[in-house]
């Protein structure tokens, strides 16, 4: 064990730990969980010489301001993020893709994601932490993984257990692309809805409503008509299904949704958008853009090529 430490100065608003999350779990009713956006987390680790399943702090929106107790140490931060670092005692704005070196008492402040939700912070080691079902990934609705399942708490100590040898300064040069029409499959219950529904949810705008979370995304805008039935047999949900409850607002799974649930499955989000589905901030409009499932396939195929022509980058 090591004597290096982040101490948490403010938490921010949702401050947790993440990795690749926990598969095969979903029969004794344990979601998946893990990083919202896999690629921003996947490039975080490669920058600071981490495997690539090494657990990184997630944060949403505000992020957390942390000082820094210990040896040298390279830290990153991904997403579409503003932060600043202090070292001794001058401050300046950080850019994120580019490893920052750290040493004892040296302070990094991350003030928001910019028109976006998530961001992430890898150090070059490993946080000291303890896993469950062989994950540290947080689910703070279930309270499971690292921490108690819960988030990060003001004057919280994060420990490090290990720090990497190599610290090498290194960057990329990302831009985190926007998306506005969401790319869909139709849903097993498609058929419970009015023609009119059906038109409405493949044509018109949808809202973001404030209420969304790591469960689910909620949509405000035209009430999709069921004309079979609001409530049915609950069967099992993945990431990326949209449901629609008796109130008509769509709803999209995300990485802490229930493994069952009970309302029509409209669609399901084609998993290549899934990454900047989830950093679309409330208060967007988005459309939803039907394609057949082996052009999803096809597709995804080719985000996973270019996430690993990514890392191979570094």
């Amino acid at each position: 064990m090591s004597n290096n430490f982040f101490k948490i100065l403010r938490a921010g608003i949702n401050t947790t730990f993440q990795d690749k999350g926990r598969n095969n779990l979903y029969h004794i009713g344990i979601p998946f969980s893990g990083a919202m956006d896999n690629r921003n987390y996947l490039l975080a680790n490669k920058l600071v010489g981490n495997k690539l399943d090494t657990p990184v702090i997630e944060f949403a929106y505000q992020g957390p301001l942390l000082k820094f107790y210990g040896d040298k140490i390279n830290i990153v931060i991904t997403g579409d993020v503003v932060f600043k670092l202090k070292q001794q005692d001058k401050e300046f704005d950080g850019n994120c893709y580019e490893t920052y070196q750290l040493e004892n008492e040296d302070e990094i402040n991350i003030l928001s994601t910019n028109k976006s939700v998530y961001g992430y912070l890898a150090i070059s080691g490993t946080f000291d932490l303890k896993l469950q079902w062989g994950s540290c990934s947080i689910n703070t609705k279930a309270n499971i993984g690292s921490n108690d399942g819960k988030k990060l708490e003001n004057e919280q100590e994060i420990k490090i257990s290990k720090l990497n040898e190599n610290i090498n300064k290194k960057k990329i040069d990302y831009l985190n692309s926007k998306i506005e029409n969401i790319r869909i499959m139709k849903g097993t219950n498609f058929d419970y809805f009015s023609e009119k529904g059906k038109k409405d949810f493949l044509e018109k705008e949808f809202t973001v409503s404030k209420l969304s979370d790591r469960m689910g995304m909620r949509l405000e805008g035209p009430k999709i008509e069921n004309i079979v039935n609001t409530n049915i047999k609950s069967e099992g949900l993945l990431k990326g299904v949209i449901q629609v409850p008796a109130d008509g607002n769509p709803i999209i799974m995300l990485s802490d949704h229930g493994t069952i649930g009970g309302y029509p499955k409209i669609a399901v989000v084609a998993s290549v958008d899934y990454d900047r589905l989830v950093q679309i901030s409330p208060g967007s409009k988005i459309k939803f853009k039907e394609i057949e499932l082996s052009d999803a396939e096809t597709l995804f195929k080719l985000y996973e090529m270019e996430t690993q022509n990514l890392l191979s980058q570094i």
